[in-house]
């Protein structure tokens, strides 16, 4: 089972540098990849918070680090003109090397689309047509469309993307669960919506099987990733930016029921795990490797 860590995103104010040293200390600890939020600005309680872009953050990871993947967790669709997310993604890829992982969802927080000027009706629908345009651009180089929200023409994505680009969809809803899984090579979970226990992600498992099946598809060949909330000693709740979602206990204990607890994933069928530390710092990742070191 690969591991990432997820960067910082409003659990407090992080400043570049030190979100560059925490993505170092994960490769250097030897995590196999890097996960940046894609939102904009969150309002709670009157409180207003915002992280920094994601495309010219994972373009200054791209360019930091060496070996470890990055991605998004996961891009809107929304925020972007599809077929510009699909030229940003190639870029970011290149200057990586191909280490790029896109993983696409249709967006949910309402105060961000609002502020920016985003629809926010229609989104999965819209996010049909995005999708649809961003994977045909990364995997062929061209399009011709006609849709309700997006008209392209002789859309060529020059230079071409690296056509094998791993596709993510980060969502359990049945209809987007229908519209991706025939064509993406991995799917994501957050913790919230399955407990952040492992026995959690049955059911939203067996959701994305039979949608592959339906369409087509051999469940086997989709990756199942999911997004951990760990709470380190030092920790003292995760702020998430937003109130409207839901909320699951961490996983808490010693280093090495820690290291159990994530293990624990891999035998549902987990292939690569996201981790959402509190805190969410260089020491952290430190903690994290040395405590996943003890279990095999």
């Amino acid at each position: 089972m690969d591991i990432g860590i997820q960067l910082p995103e409003v659990e407090r104010p992080v400043r570049w540098s030190e979100v560059r040293s925490i993505a170092l200390e994960a490769e250097e600890c030897g995590f196999d990849s890097l996960w940046v939020g894609d939102h904009l600005l969150y309002r709670d309680d009157d409180e207003t918070s915002g992280p920094w872009e994601a495309w010219t953050s994972l373009a200054a990871l791209a360019e930091a680090t060496e070996r470890i993947a990055i991605a998004p967790l996961v891009a809107a669709t929304s925020f972007h003109s599809p077929a510009m997310l699909a030229k940003m993604a190639s870029t970011v890829d290149e200057i990586s090397g191909g280490r790029l992982i896109l993983g696409l969802g249709a967006g949910w927080n309402e105060t961000e689309y609002l502020a920016y000027g985003f629809p926010f009706d229609n989104r999965v629908s819209r996010f049909e047509e995005a999708f649809t345009i961003i994977r045909t651009l990364i995997r062929e180089g061209f399009i011709d469309f006609d849709g309700d929200y997006y008209t392209l023409r002789g859309m060529d994505l020059q230079p071409r993307a690296r056509s094998d680009m791993k596709l993510m969809v980060g969502s359990n809803g049945p209809r987007m669960l229908r519209i991706t899984a025939p064509h993406v090579d991995m799917w994501n979970s957050w913790h919230v919506w399955f407990g952040n226990r492992p026995e959690g992600l049955r059911p939203l498992i067996s959701g994305l099987e039979e949608a592959a099946r339906e369409g087509g598809r051999n469940p086997d060949e989709i990756e199942k990733t999911a997004a951990v909330y760990v709470e380190l000693a030092r920790g003292s709740g995760r702020r998430a930016g937003s109130g409207e979602r839901p909320s699951a206990p961490p996983i808490t204990g010693s280093h090495h029921q820690i290291a159990e607890s994530v293990a624990a994933f891999a035998e549902m069928g987990i292939d690569h795990l996201q981790l959402v530390a509190d805190p969410i710092d260089q020491r952290a990742v430190e903690e994290l490797a040395k405590a996943l070191s003890l279990v095999g």
